[in-house]
Order: C-alpha cells, then structure tokens, then sequence
C-alpha cells in the first residue's frame, strides 16, 4: 500500500469517527425526538380509534367486493360491434378505448359501463350520496368524482374475473353499494342482448306462461259450452254451440302444439345453457365485511417513528455545523462582514 492510499484511509477513518462523535454527541436530541415520534404516533392512532367513525380523523374503511365471471368467448369480430351500435354505444365506447371494429372483449365492456356517467348517477341517486357527502358546489360533477375515488372496477383477464368493489367506513352501506352495482350490471347485459341464450330463455318462459294461460281459458269455455250442448242451448246471436264447441276445441289444440312446442324449445335451450358459459354470471355478491382494509396505523407508527428519527439525526448534523462555524472565527468573520 502506498502512501497516499495510506493518507486516503486515515481520512476515512477520520470522517466516520467525527460522524460518530456528532452522533454520540447528540445522542440524547435524537433519542428524544425520536421518542417523541413514536408516542405522538401512538397517541394519534389510539385517538382515532377512541372517537366515533363519523367524528374520526382516522376511521376504519371496509372494502367489499362482488366476482363476475365475464366470457369473451364469442364477444371477438363483428358480433361484438353489432351489439354496441345496436345499443347506442358503439361511439362512447371508441371513445373510451374499446375498439368496437375488431377484438373487443365483453370484459373491457363491463370496465367502460363502470366509469359511465350513467351508471355513477345511478349509484349517486339511488343512495342519495350528494346528501350523503354534503357536497354543494357542483353536486353532480363532485359527485360523480367522489364516487369514483371510492367505487373501483377491475378485470383479471387471466381468470376472467371481473371485480367491483367499495370502500366505506360503512361496511353494511359499502356492501348495498357493491351489490347494486352487480344488478345494475347485469341488468345493463341483458338490456343489451348480449346474452343470446339468456335472452332466448327470457322470452321462452314469457310466452310459455302465455300459451299456458290461454290454453286454460280455453279448456274452461270448452268445458262451459259442452254443457251448454248437451242441454240443447243455443248462443245468444242463434249460432250453434256445437259450432263454437269445435271453434274452441281447434284453438285450444293449436294452443297446445304450440305449448308443447316452446317446451321442448325451452328444455333443449336449458341443456345448451348448462353445457356453454353464459357472458355475465355473477360468481359471489359482496358480503358485509368484519376486518377494515385500512388505514393500517400500524405502518403509520413505524414510518412516523423512522421520520422522527432521520429527522433529528439531519438535525444533530446541522447543529453540529452551526458549532463548528461558531467557533472558525474566519467563518464568524466573514458572516460578521456580510451582516454589516
């Protein structure tokens, strides 16, 4: 080893034990604001628990969430573009970054109906949250935007999972929240036709229900002019009842193929159903959570306390500077000259 390599190293040396010795030096300035990080941080966090959720400055937020099972299995091409012009969203979405021409997905679908101003106001009406909120100045605009602070949309495209969740200090009121916006999604889905089986089973069921009720006022007129028949009567303009008996009796057997028909429609409708995935299926509607997702004061206590800390060790520094200019009178003389 050389002599200025010898020299260097001293100096090092030297540095360290000075850094040391301004350390040790002040070792009770930094032991107590340290100290008094920690206790302040302590007394803010037992604080806020102490007061009342609507009175804290620091309460426990609840954050419930709601799975959808989202497939875009069929939602590629064309398809997917027919069905948004066709609802009218075909332009917004472009806007938004769904690409309506080719590629889109029923997934980026239900993450742009989130952030729509329709749906925030729906969500904002129903729980009245400009009152809530006690929001004045452009209620609807600071509302809109409140909301979408609190309300969080996210799609895992791995798993196909698309989440909504809410966080509140509310958990009961942020689980309302979660689950209304699950039916007004699901709602919006079958609004828009893009569940064709869904859909096709909807109206099944509406004019099986139809076709059932016609077949059962018929079957009671049959009945009704068969006894009329059979004791001569006649209808009251002078037709026959024979006549209408067998008017009656072909409706009602028309009816009736067509009721078998539409069974068989629906029974082969729900067996395709079961064996394909359908494009919005909600997989677990939020729960009332019983543990708070923030904030974490413990985390709080621990930053505040390295805060503190680091801030009397760069404070220790500066004090120790001031000394050492207090005692160069060169350094003293040259403030002494600038002042004057």
């Amino acid at each position: 080893m050389n002599e200025q390599e010898t020299l260097t190293s001293s100096e090092d040396e030297i540095d360290l034990l000075d850094l040391v010795s301004v350390l040790l030096k002040r070792k009770w300035l930094i032991i107590g604001i340290t100290g008094l990080s920690m206790i302040g941080a302590l007394a803010y966090a037992i604080g806020s628990l102490l007061l009342p959720p609507e009175t804290s400055y620091l309460p426990n937020a609840y954050t419930p969430k709601a799975h959808m099972m989202i497939n875009d299995s069929s939602s590629s091409g064309g398809g997917m573009a027919s069905m948004l012009a066709s609802s009218g969203l075909g332009g917004l979405a472009s806007l938004a970054g769904v690409n309506v021409a080719s590629g889109s997905t029923y997934s980026a679908l239900a993450v742009y109906l989130a952030g729509t101003n329709s749906f925030l106001d729906s969500v904002v009406d129903r729980f009245n949250l400009i009152e809530r909120y006690e929001i004045e100045k452009s209620p609807r605009a600071e509302s809109r935007k409140a909301l979408k602070e609190k309300l969080t949309a996210s799609m895992d495209d791995e798993a196909g999972v698309f989440t909504i969740s809410f966080t509140d200090i509310d958990p009961a009121f942020a689980q309302e929240v979660v689950n209304y916006s699950v039916q007004y999604m699901e709602a919006r889905f079958t609004e828009m036709g893009i569940d064709k089986n869904k859909l096709q089973k909807e109206n099944l069921e509406v004019n099986i229900k139809n076709t059932y009720d016609e077949i059962v006022k018929l079957e009671a007129e049959s009945m009704n002019l068969d006894r009329a028949t059979s004791r001569g009567s006649y209808t009251t303009n002078g037709g026959s009842l024979v006549l209408e008996a067998t008017r009656i009796k072909r409706e009602l057997e028309a009816q009736q193929a067509v009721y078998t028909q539409l069974k068989t429609q629906y029974e082969l409708l729900k067996v395709q159903m079961a064996s394909e995935s359908p494009v919005f299926q909600v997989l677990e509607y939020a729960e009332i959570p019983d543990q708070k997702s923030g904030p974490s004061r413990g985390m709080l206590c621990i930053i505040v306390t390295f805060a503190g800390f680091f801030g009397s060790v760069f404070l220790a520094f500066v004090l120790n500077a001031i000394d050492n200019i207090k005692k160069d009178p060169v350094a003293m003389a040259k403030l002494k000259g600038k002042s004057e």
